[in-house]
């Protein structure tokens, strides 16, 4: 979602502060600006849209400096527009901001009562007045910000610097992610480390309520609550430089779909044997939390949503265990009963997640056995607060729709399903058949995705049309769910999905010829059912689009297009029947021409509620 870059130097920050941004488009914005401290004063440079647009505003009118801050936003109080976009200014101070205050509307009032104008809708411009206010009786920009945090309720990461203190940096972190970037004579801060592998490979991954003041080339933490001096350790990053390319495709979706194989293979390195899951990889906890786990709570938005209604079928299949799937944001403001010895399971891919990361906090009192964390970022907030943690390795996504994060969390949660399992007397013989089937996974997602340009022509029949449905049986309408949410994420064609079960029940009378219905039809123990709902589909008029096993029985004929995927063991078909539907989204979003890489309204990382 939003993104903060902040810079001390000796050197011009603008730079920095630009390529900051770019390396943060992948969380998806609406506006960017910066601030610096440039000859004793304030100079602030904003624009709705890219940060290709921030660069042309600034090239008209520079402004360069030693300090600065700079942000990315997505649009959450008031639209996007120049006034909306942060930093936000009060006299001499600057700030920028990522999350929600809650009371903003009550602090607006008492502040425009004391004489403030505000010149934007935001929740930000009122942190800034606040600053402004403190600063005429605090002793210092650190002093004016202990004074006002308490104030403000809600989730934030802010940075802030003052002309009068043209040295000096304090940012601090509240309930949405904050990094520290320790380089050589110069010091950095950032809402992602990916924004700071330009400058630097030390960071500081600031805990809940640190706050930070640099001052020239030092710095020191605090605790925002105590005020007390706080430590931190600074963790020299080991990956590679996470700068996104796109390796000669045309966007980076079809990069991170074809990345699938690959980043798969790295999901699996090191967890399994021959014939068994390496249930040690998850942590030192995670075997005596599986022999004792009596039901599953997992909890999840969006995508990863999904794959933990597919893993709620491995986990109730192979380990006989009660498991519950919900929506973070719907979890975290109900009365939850729970059942005793219950694992609480979240699946993110950042680890940020707001919903997901609130409805972790609420159950750490809810009496839970323990808490398990599926997520693709190890330092993330998500991990810390976990108390074991299974890592995805599918390296930086940077489509906001996911794919290669999908794929990956399902494989995890397979190894998850099978680890409780053998925990509570799964078979050998079936852990070790479907460990063998996980061994050919990454060849089987390199076969299927052959069939790209046979559905890059199947994308065609979809272009000029405004509604898809799509259906599955069994795991795989969980899959039918992912595929209508990319479909209409990335191309903006309304998708719904449904049980194929469910067709007589009210979508039925949907269909007609302007609907196209999407199945997937694995050659399993549902195929005859499934075939009996499609029928009910042809005899209305539908246009059926089948991604069919190659043995299933399915011909194309009039009304019916099918495209026949290789014969693949039955539990890998939740994994595998997900990949034609992505590149069908990909493929159809491409001949509408919208932007697949960041899709209007959407962010990547959405660390606001």
């Amino acid at each position: 979602m939003c993104g903060i870059v902040g810079a001390v130097a000796q050197r011009n920050v603008y730079p920095i502060l630009i390529e900051g941004l770019r390396r943060l488009e992948y969380r998806g914005y609406d506006s960017a600006g910066y601030s610096v401290v440039s000859e004793g004063a304030l100079q602030t440079r904003k624009a709705a849209g890219k940060v290709v647009e921030l660069e042309q505003a600034a090239a008209a009118d520079p402004a360069d400096g030693h300090i600065g801050i700079a942000h990315t936003r997505w649009a959450t109080h008031g639209e996007p527009s120049n006034a909306n976009s942060h930093p936000h200014n009060s006299g001499t101070l600057s700030v920028v901001h990522n999350g929600i205050i809650e009371n903003h509307e009550a602090l607006r009032s008492e502040l425009i009562s004391a004489g403030y104008q505000f010149h934007s809708q935001t929740d930000t411009e009122v942190i800034a007045h606040l600053f402004h206010r403190q600063s005429k009786t605090s002793a210092s920009l650190l002093d004016a910000v202990q004074a006002v945090l308490p104030l403000l309720e809600g989730a934030y990461a802010l940075a802030v610097i003052d002309a009068n203190a043209p040295d000096q940096l304090v940012a601090t972190r509240s309930g949405s992610p904050l990094v520290l970037g320790v380089g050589i004579g110069e010091l950095f801060v950032a809402s992602d480390q990916m924004a700071l592998r330009q400058v630097t490979d030390r960071v500081v991954f600031l805990e809940e309520g640190d706050l930070v003041c640099i001052q020239s080339t030092n710095f020191e933490l605090f605790s925002s609550k105590s005020g007390e001096r706080v430590e931190r350790t600074i963790v020299q990053l080991s990956e590679k430089d996470a700068q996104a390319d796109k390796a000669g495709y045309r966007h980076f979706m079809l990069k991170e779909i074809f990345e699938q194989s690959n980043v798969i293979s790295q999901t699996l390195q090191g967890r399994l044997s021959h014939n068994a899951v390496l249930t040690a990889a998850f942590g030192h906890r995670a075997e005596e939390l599986f022999k004792v786990a009596a039901q599953i709570h997992i909890i999840a938005c969006g995508t990863s949503f999904h794959s933990g209604m597919v893993a709620k079928y491995w986990l109730e299949q192979l380990a006989g265990l009660p498991c519950q799937v919900e929506v973070a944001s719907e979890y975290r403001y109900r009365e939850v009963a729970v059942p005793a010895e219950t694992l609480f399971v979240t699946i993110s891919q950042s680890g940020e997640t707001a919903d997901t990361l609130a409805a972790l906090r609420k159950a750490r009192s809810a009496g839970y056995l323990g808490f398990l964390a599926i997520c693709n970022v190890a330092n993330s907030s998500l991990v810390r607060e976990s108390d074991i943690a299974l890592m995805t390795h599918a390296g930086p996504e940077i489509g906001v729709a996911s794919t290669k994060a999908f794929t990956t969390q399902l494989v995890a949660l397979q190894l998850v399903a099978l680890s409780i399992g053998r925990a509570r007397g799964l078979s050998a013989v079936v852990e070790q058949q479907w460990v063998e089937a996980l061994h050919q996974l990454p060849q089987l997602v390199a076969t299927v995705l052959q069939l790209d340009s046979e559905i890059a022509l199947v994308a065609e029949h979809f272009a000029d049309k405004n509604h898809a449905l799509f259906l599955g049986r069994g795991e795989q309408y969980p899959i039918a769910q992912e595929g209508a949410l990319k479909l209409k994420e990335i191309s903006y064609i309304h998708a719904e999905a449904y049980p194929a079960g469910e067709l007589k029940h009210g979508p039925l009378a949907l269909v007609d010829e302007q609907m196209p219905v999407v199945a997937v039809a694995p050659n399993n123990e549902l195929l005859e059912k499934l075939k009996s709902n499609l029928h009910e589909v042809r005899a209305r008029g539908g246009q059926l689009y089948v991604f069919a096993d190659r043995d299933a029985g399915f011909t194309s004929e009039p009304g019916i297009t099918v495209i026949a995927m290789p014969h693949v063991p039955q539990s890998l078909e939740a994994i595998l029947y997900t990949l034609p539907l992505q590149l069908l989204s990909y493929h159809v979003a491409v001949l509408k021409g919208t932007d697949v890489d960041q899709p209007r309204n959407l962010a990547k990382s959405v660390t606001v509620e």
